[in-house]
């Protein structure tokens, strides 16, 4: 059975400094997530393409995992592989090093590019524009979280030309160590966006949501919970039913933004004023 034509664009990624690897990526094929990208806490990012070779990913991981480089690892994936002619490839390990693979083979346009921390690659494309915008809108926005500074780069891909083909579906994949759920998992964010009409826009939305459910604010920004705003949060607690912050928090999916009673994240305040207008 022949290989799935994962026709797309990706950029495999890595914060060093945040200790967040990652693989934001966008194509014309249903549930390009359950294909494309892999990432590993302090190992690295792959994403795997074109006529995608889905054994990339763990293979890839493992690789990395035993010490190899990105250049390494796309060298001994690609040339284990007699379909890699077909094959898209793009690897960062977990010192930020990068590498891609385009096969000769692959559907116009096809290419890539690689930089400090990150390997951007497509098919499929309206043109080099696309890889190019990937490419651009990471090195700029150094400042950003991983997980947006991803998001903006498919963004900034579409609006270049992006799969000439049109959209479909949409994916980002962060992990970082303990940074998951209650610091018992390494998946920071792991959304996907499986059919959509404009699946980027979807994909954005729904991370929008992920961060205020399970995001946290700096703590010098939370709120002291005494005086006028201690009388507030406790009115409206009783409105909606509930004697204290933890038990509506937890209704709501906000009790990873809730520590303790004195002091609330602007987040959870926000939120608490919508839910009692």
């Amino acid at each position: 059975m022949a290989e799935p034509l994962v026709a797309t664009y990706s950029i495999a990624a890595c914060d060093l400094e945040a200790r967040q690897w990652g693989v934001g990526v966008q194509s014309k094929f249903l549930a390009v997530g359950s294909v494309v990208p892999w990432a590993e806490p302090e190992v690295g990012a792959i994403a795997t393409q074109a006529y995608a070779n889905p054994r990339y990913g763990p293979d890839g991981l493992a690789l990395l995992r035993d010490g190899l480089g990105a250049s390494e690892v796309v060298e001994r994936l690609t040339s284990d592989d007699e379909g890699r002619a077909e094959r898209q490839l793009g690897v960062v390990d977990g010192k930020g090093n990068a590498a891609s693979w385009t096969g000769p083979e692959c559907n116009d346009w096809a290419g890539h590019r690689t930089g400090p921390g990150y390997a951007a690659q497509g098919n499929i494309l309206v043109g080099e524009e696309t890889v190019d915008a990937l490419a651009t809108t990471f090195e700029a926005n150094a400042r950003l979280p991983l997980a947006q500074r991803l998001i903006d780069c498919l963004a900034a891909a579409q609006a270049a030309g992006g799969d000439r083909r049109g959209q479909q579906s949409a994916s980002l994949l962060v992990v970082q160590r303990d940074g998951g759920y209650a610091a018992l998992s390494d998946s920071l964010v792991d959304l996907r966006v499986d059919d959509h009409e404009q699946p980027i826009q979807e994909l954005r939305r729904i991370y929008e949501l992920h961060f205020r459910l399970f995001g946290l604010s700096p703590r010098e920004d939370w709120l002291p919970l005494e005086g006028k705003l201690r009388a507030e949060v406790d009115e409206r607690l009783g409105r909606l039913g509930y004697d204290s912050l933890d038990a509506w928090a937890g209704v709501e999916n906000l009790e990873e933004r809730v520590d303790g009673d004195d002091a609330i994240d602007p987040v959870v305040l926000d939120a608490l004023r919508e839910a009692s207008p």
